[in-house]
């Protein structure tokens, strides 16, 4: 009798290869999946560790396919503002801490929502001057793609009436010409680079990585793809990941992907089916435009609720076409941010030149077939003309289901009635036989898997509004939107055949949970728990003593 590492029975196994597909059980031996089937044919296997599940359902491990690991982390180390419902509420937590710091130093807070607040508003630099004078301030919005200072950190970046609006981004100005303490998009970059980073302290990185990875490991995540976002000092260096596999210190799946070229590693076929291979290289992250939240986006026709402003891109078309056709020809795999119709253009318009350009040079069409696909990221507003153009390439798109919980309150009014067709369009890319991956963009929310399955079902807010969903015809079904964090994010990093799925062959990442979410009514998916996580086979998270 073939003995086995770990054989989990008597659950409901989702095996997330089609709709409704389970099995009772899953045997487990050296980081894989060996065995798959019922219970009756579970008992010809020994084991040396045999759970039962009683009835618990079990699915694939749980991916967040677009966040910034570095980027959250540090937060952890500042005010955090997410809560805030009034300007005064946020200036409070902000006092809090300062009456706490030295002065002279920075005080930052993170994760701010001018939509939130009740004064519907950004806050300025009057605002801050009122938190404190002694202290320079500044807090960034939670999209990363605004910030706002007060006179103080103004004065530290010597920044004033006759500071030039750098490429790329916007100083804003009052009406006697003075900034008025609000910087967007590349405009942030100044105080990036002068307010000192806690992560810098090894024993504080360490804490709050490990701090960060063990609550990834109860919210059933495997795997990630984290992003350096160089626009906002944000960095991801992948020997520290190794670093921390090597040292058995890492129990999630870590694809870094860098906004800058870089020389692609070899991948033997032996190391790429090597369950125990934790870290890997990614994309090369592109940005060409900012964000719906701060009317940055770049648009065709105007905001609705700001008629001299259409948003702006980041960069030329012509520069765009180039960096990706350098990093395609180079053999990488580009991932573009684009989140209005106008960046989402100039991206498509790219990603054509670059395969029309490798056409040209005589590399074959099986060459191309061969290589990852391009990558999309948010895409938060199509016309059917772009969505054709969409069909006949080799994308995958990134989307944050969860963005929609807070946006469909102001999305309307940003947007205007014509154009929400095709904001969100997540059934329409599905329909369109487009794959969707899911993730949060963390820390612009949280990593959590679950109130990202929900939105993307329910199209609600976390409070259930509104009552049946906003555009609810966008809505996805159970096994999409499941699908999303479980099979999807592997496409698009070349591991569909061996990540994803629950079945033979592949590796042994999976999730038990409290309850059926395939059968529980949508607001009971908020509420869903992880009860164990494992990882290559590895129980990461949860207890295997009880029901042995």
């Amino acid at each position: 009798m073939e003995l086995l590492d770990t054989l989990l029975y008597n659950g409901r196994v989702y095996t997330m290869k089609a709709a409704g597909d389970t099995v009772e059980a899953i045997g487990i031996q050296d980081g894989k999946i060996v065995f798959v089937g019922s219970n009756a044919d579970a008992a010809r296997y020994e084991s040396r560790i045999k759970y039962d599940l009683q009835g618990a359902s079990v699915i694939p491990g749980m991916s967040d396919a677009h966040m910034h690991m570095y980027a959250y982390c540090q937060n952890q180390t500042f005010v955090n503002l997410e809560h805030a419902k009034t300007m005064e509420e946020l200036c409070t937590l902000l006092r809090e801490k300062a009456e706490k710091t030295p002065e002279g130093t920075w005080i930052k807070g993170v994760a701010f929502d001018q939509n939130k607040l009740a004064e519907n508003r950004m806050p300025t630099r009057e605002d801050l001057d009122k938190v404190s004078r002694r202290h320079p301030i500044l807090i960034r919005r939670v999209c990363l793609h605004a910030a706002v200072v007060n006179s103080r950190a103004l004065e530290f970046a010597g920044v004033d009436e006759a500071y030039l609006q750098p490429p790329g981004g916007i100083v804003e100005k009052d009406e006697k010409g003075v900034p008025n303490g609000v910087f967007r998009e590349q405009a942030t970059k100044i105080f990036d680079f002068i307010i000192p980073d806690p992560l810098l302290d090894p024993d504080i990185k360490e804490a709050v990585y490990q701090t960060v990875l063990q609550d990834m490991h109860t919210k059933g995540i495997t795997n990630i793809h984290t992003y350096a976002a160089q626009i906002w000092n944000y960095t991801e260096d992948i020997d520290y990941y190794r670093a921390l596999a090597q040292r058995e210190a890492l129990d999630v799946r870590i694809t870094v992907c860098l906004d800058e070229l870089f020389d692609k590693e070899p991948l033997t076929e032996e190391e790429r089916k090597d369950p125990y291979r934790l870290v890997q290289q990614g994309a090369y992250k592109l940005f060409t435009d900012g964000s719906l939240g701060s009317r940055s986006a770049a648009l065709a026709s105007p905001y609705a609720d700001d008629p001299n402003n259409c948003g702006f891109m980041t960069c030329s078309q012509e520069a765009l076409n180039e960096k990706i056709f350098t990093a395609y020809h180079k053999g990488l795999q580009p991932a573009v941010h684009a989140i209005g119709d106008v960046a989402l253009d100039a991206t498509l318009t790219a990603i054509e030149y670059a395969i029309a350009k490798e056409r040209e040079s005589g590399v074959s069409e099986e060459t191309l077939a061969s290589r990852l696909p391009f990558r999309i990221i948010h895409v938060q507003l199509i016309d059917d003309a772009l969505l054709a153009r969409m069909k006949k390439l080799p994308v995958v798109v990134d989307i944050q289901p969860i963005f929609l919980a807070t946006d469909w309150k102001w999305m309307e009014d940003r947007l205007g009635t014509a154009r929400m067709k095709g904001a969100y369009a997540w059934n329409t890319l599905q329909q369109a036989g487009l794959c969707l991956t899911g993730s949060s963009d963390c820390p612009v929310e949280s990593y959590s898997p679950m109130p990202g399955i929900y939105a993307a079902v329910s199209r609600c807010g976390l409070d259930g509004a509104p009552k049946g969903g906003f555009q609810p015809e966008q809505k996805l079904s159970r096994f999409d939107a499941v699908a999303l964090y479980t099979r999807n994010p592997h496409y698009a990093t070349g591991q569909e055949d061996v990540l994803g799925l629950l079945q033979e062959g592949y590796f042994a990442d999976l999730a038990v949970l409290d309850r059926d979410i395939f059968e529980v009514p949508e607001e009971e998916l908020l509420e869903t728990k992880v009860t164990h996580t494992f990882v290559a086979g590895k129980l990461v998270h949860g207890d295997l003593s009880k029901n042995q």
